[in-house]
């Protein structure tokens, strides 16, 4: 059974516009639009737990952008923080769920001032490719079998990713299958 990433990247990588100058976001029932006035940077595959994906994916694909260039131009009244404990403050749709900018506020934070969004949710082409796979292991919180954790990392680097985890690969699927198993998303 081939491992389903993200539709964005499942069938390869397509490469971006490096003169795109942006784009909108529109959330999947059409209630909100969020305007970008410049191209994203860092666009990478995300396993984390945190970050919207699509149904059936196990990556969400997720770049930054300067805050200063993300203005909501539809449905601002629709958009709620998803978890307002978390350190990005991911504002969805209160309609579909869809997360259409993640925003730090804490000034101290190095990605302060960069808003995370999903360049998938734009009707325009050209924006920057994924570079990266990041948080790989994670997608064992999210249930994903940890015995299959090389295929991921094949497939990622197939395509033309670089899977990375904070410590080597195999310690990075021990915690997570740690994790995923404590809070019963994966069964001992």
């Amino acid at each position: 059974m081939a491992v389903n990433l993200h539709p964005s990247i499942d069938n390869g990588i397509k490469k971006g516009d490096p003169n795109f100058a942006g784009g909108t976001l529109n959330c999947k029932c059409g209630a909100v639009e969020v305007k970008l006035a410049s191209n994203v940077a860092h666009n990478h595959a995300c396993g984390c737990t945190k970050c919207w994906k699509p149904q059936g994916a196990n990556f969400s694909v997720v770049a930054v952008v300067p805050k200063d260039k993300v203005s909501v131009t539809k449905g601002a009244d629709k958009l709620k923080v998803v978890d307002p404990s978390a350190t990005i403050q991911r504002h969805a749709c209160t309609n579909c769920g869809v997360h259409m900018y993640g925003r730090i506020e804490n000034t101290k934070h190095p990605f302060y001032g960069l808003d995370f969004v999903h360049t998938e949710l734009s009707p325009q082409t050209g924006w920057q490719e994924p570079q990266f796979a990041a948080f790989v292991s994670s997608i064992i919180e999210s249930g994903f079998p940890p015995s299959r954790m090389g295929e991921v990392r094949s497939r990622l680097k197939e395509i033309g990713l670089e899977p990375y985890d904070c410590l080597s690969p195999p310690l990075m699927d021990a915690i997570a299958t740690h994790v995923a198993k404590a809070s019963g998303v994966l069964k001992a």
